[in-house]
């Protein structure tokens, strides 16, 4: 089910809780919403429909642009720093951030089975933001 875009930026300066396995209708309406959104969208994280638990959703380019779900994620390496500017789909405009080329992320899987996989270049980027999100950082 879509759901609206959570704007409070209270609401979004909190960490979101861990996501349990009774958390996935959660996950299935964050997909639901980034697949509405996709034309102006490529990532969303449940705090962005209003759930504070951590999960994420993003296009994957690197899997032929389908939409991904991933629950817990923790990234535990990142290099080739690089500056850049990002929009936000809970906020207006743009805002200048930092990010890496490449990243290692610690996650769940939908059977909260414990994975680990790398990421680059604009997926990397992606998930980074709404890693940031479940940790309570805004751009």
């Amino acid at each position: 089910m879509q759901r609206p875009i959570m704007t409070s930026l209270s609401f979004l300066r909190r960490p979101a809780e861990p996501a349990t396995a009774d958390d996935l209708p959660i996950a299935d309406d964050l997909r639901d919403t980034l697949e509405a959104n996709r034309s102006r969208c490529v990532g969303m994280a449940a705090n962005m429909i209003g759930e504070a638990k951590a999960i994420i959703a993003f296009v994957d380019e690197e899997m032929g642009g389908r939409i991904t779900v991933i629950f817990n994620p923790r990234i535990t390496a990142a290099d080739g720093a690089f500056d850049t500017s990002e929009g936000c789909l809970s906020l207006k405009g743009e805002r200048r951030t930092l990010r890496y080329r490449r990243i290692e992320v610690d996650y769940q899987d939908r059977c909260m089975r414990d994975r680990h996989a790398t990421f680059t270049g604009w997926t990397a980027q992606i998930i980074q933001h709404e890693v940031d999100h479940c940790n309570g950082i805004i751009i």
